[in-house]
């Protein structure tokens, strides 16, 4: 990872003299052997750093053995007071940058945990409930037994947080809505904070919370010109204008800047692999599980599905398509039950999860192996809090993002904001779904206790007598992988059900796309021609490619003849389109070139959809893919 980002030490204050006592991080080298190689220990090593004994083993436990970048960067800073401003891509360790050195500053100072009615010490404030809970469930699993956490959000009792800080609290992680209303309703004190750490800031500033957050900060800090308040900590994966005017107002002179962000490179994180699929919305429930199985890692891959709207996430969670174990999370889900389906999905209990915006920024939930987006975002920022919930502690991941293609220029701008490249991707092919399913059954297979083979194995003897040894094998999977209908083609296109996508090759350049329906129609019934589908261009223009129905698919292989100039392929895999067509949505200058011999378009009763959709006359049977 330190190989890939650009790390920058440097200080708020324009004179670099006065960053002076601001020394890097001194870690030192420890050596071991193994296998009789003499070895360097990594920067990170746990014990390049001064934790406890107790603290080393909970982070162990946690499978937690080295810091990273940013933790490593930020710990040296904070542990010996200075303010602190880190900039980092999100899944990258943020929260224990800044929970490992406060806990282990505070159980230096032998603050008294057992003492009633005690005041917090620390404040860490969040944009979101879902955040705020990961905060304190962070925190309490490193902090010694005489330290108390209380997160603090709404939507919940006033009666449970309010009994717990009469009963004294040592660390406080809460939204800062229920925040600032338990203080004005005197149930809160911050006269004795010490750390104030504000995390996924530029989140806060974007859902509205800014006057509140400064207001809550006026509590607790002197003044503006008094900088003798408490040590203050921003984390950030960006830094906007309102982060430099918090700085000026409330952080000492001396205050440490950390970034680990290329500001040239790509701004998602580098552990994820970006796909591209176009998709119409009512295709997207039936095309969901599949892509799951295939570029999740398998039907028990985990995977959140982000959608817009919280009609879109209900809609796609009761659909028939999804798994029995998917549920949904969005604000208007009741708190209880929020943090009910959140707990079973880290625990895995449930696989898959549909939400909105509402979990976008701060859960860490082990081992996410896919994040599918249901469209590009408006907002760049909300795409790269989105893919960054895979992908997280060096582990890897794959964000998926459909669209349509009005939403190009939106998947486009997406690219250039983060600074990366989709990979364009198409429906699984029934080979590769059948391919994902069969892995999926041999590890199952291979869970099964041998007792429960034997069980199993005079009903097995009985099936292969009534079907034969392969068919009953094939029924079995067939069964076993919920995919007892007739598995049908999905164009690679347009991702619609029930297409086949052909691709028709010439020697020379093509110069209409009206050259396909002269070509297919020499050995093809005219009635079927006129059923294209998304003509496009291949780069170079030797090549088109377009959908046709499916039912037409034994038709087209008995009549079609390859010539020495002419060649039809059924695709599997889509080649380069021409980068005009994606411009225009799938036709150049909109779609409005002639055939050869000066037949037009309309001369042959042929419609456009938006989408780039060929229908043969009939206006009210046109595909619309913008719907």
């Amino acid at each position: 990872i330190r190989h890939e980002v650009k790390i920058e030490e440097k200080s708020i204050n324009d004179s670099e003299k006065e960053n002076a006592s601001a020394k890097p991080v001194k870690l030192k080298k420890v050596k071991t052997i193994k296998k009789d190689n003499e070895v360097e220990k990594v920067e990170g090593d746990l014990s390049n750093f001064p934790l406890s004994s107790d603290l080393q083993k909970k982070l162990q436990a946690r499978g937690v053995k080295a810091l990273f970048p940013i933790q490593i960067k930020t710990f040296h800073h904070i542990h010996t007071g200075k303010d602190v401003i880190a900039q980092a891509k999100t899944g990258t360790g943020k929260t224990f940058a800044f929970a490992l050195p406060v806990l282990t500053k505070l159980e230096n100072s032998g603050i008294d945990g057992l003492k009633s009615g005690r005041k917090p010490k620390v404040i860490v404030m969040a944009p979101t409930r879902e955040l705020v809970s990961q905060i304190a469930s962070d925190f309490e699993s490193l902090i010694s037994k005489n330290l108390k956490v209380l997160s603090i959000y709404g939507g919940v009792s006033y009666e449970k947080q309010t009994t717990a800080l009469k009963n004294g609290v040592d660390i406080i992680a809460g939204a800062p809505g229920r925040v600032r209303d338990l203080i004005n309703k005197g149930h809160l004190d911050l006269s004795k904070i010490e750390y104030v750490i504000l995390d996924e800031v530029d989140r806060m500033l974007d859902m509205g919370f800014s006057d509140i957050v400064e207001e809550i900060l006026s509590y607790i800090y002197p003044s503006e010109t008094d900088k003798k308040g408490p040590q203050t900590l921003l984390f950030s994966a960006t830094m906007p204008n309102w982060i430099h005017n918090i700085v000026k107002k409330y952080l000492k002179p001396d205050a440490i800047k950390v970034c680990l962000i290329d500001e040239n490179g790509s701004k998602a994180a580098s552990t994820v692999e970006h796909l591209a699929i176009q998709c119409p919305w009512r295709e997207r429930a039936g095309t969901i599980p599949d892509i799951i199985r295939v570029h999740g890692g398998g039907n028990q891959a985990r995977c959140i599905i982000f959608c817009e709207r919280k009609k879109d996430a209900d809609e796609l969670a009761s659909h028939s398509a999804m798994k029995s174990d998917c549920h949904v999370l969005h604000g208007d889900v009741p708190q209880e039950k929020r943090e009910l389906v959140l707990k079973k999905f880290r625990e895995g209990k449930y696989s898959v999860l549909v939400t909105t915006n509402v979990a976008a920024r701060g859960l860490d939930v082990p081992d996410i192996d896919l994040v599918i987006q249901c469209h590009p975002p408006k907002d760049v920022e909300d795409y790269i809090h989105r893919s960054g919930r895979t992908g997280r502690a060096g582990r890897k991941g794959v964000c998926i993002c459909f669209y349509e293609p009005k939403e190009k220029y939106d998947l486009q701008k997406v690219e250039k904001l983060a600074g990366f490249t989709f990979k364009r991707i198409f429906p699984p092919s029934a080979a590769s779904i059948i391919e994902a399913n069969l892995n999926d059954t041999i590890e199952a297979f291979k869970s099964i206790p041998e007792t429960v083979c034997e069980s199993f194995k005079e009903s097995a003897i009985k099936l292969i007598e009534q079907f034969g040894a392969e068919k009953a094998m094939a029924l079995a999977l067939a069964k076993i992988s919920g995919k007892v209908e007739e598995l049908k083609n999905r164009s690679l296109l347009s991702s619609m059900e029930g297409f086949t996508t052909y691709m028709l090759t010439t020697n020379d350049e093509i110069k209409f796309k009206g050259y396909a329906y002269s070509a297919l129609k020499k050995y093809i019934s005219t009635e079927i021609v006129e059923q294209v589908k998304s003509l496009q261009f291949v780069k170079g223009r030797k090549s088109l490619v377009f959908d046709l129905a499916s039912e037409h698919d034994e038709s087209i292989s008995t009549n079609w003849v390859d010539s020495n100039f002419n060649k039809l392929t059924k695709l599997s895999e889509l080649p380069e389109i021409e980068k005009s067509e994606e411009r225009n949505g799938g036709f150049r200058n909109g779609g409005q070139g002639r055939r050869p011999g000066g037949f037009n378009d309309r001369k042959f009763g042929m419609k456009r959809s938006f989408g780039g959709s060929f229908n043969g006359g009939n206006q009210s049977k046109l595909v619309k893919f913008d719907q």
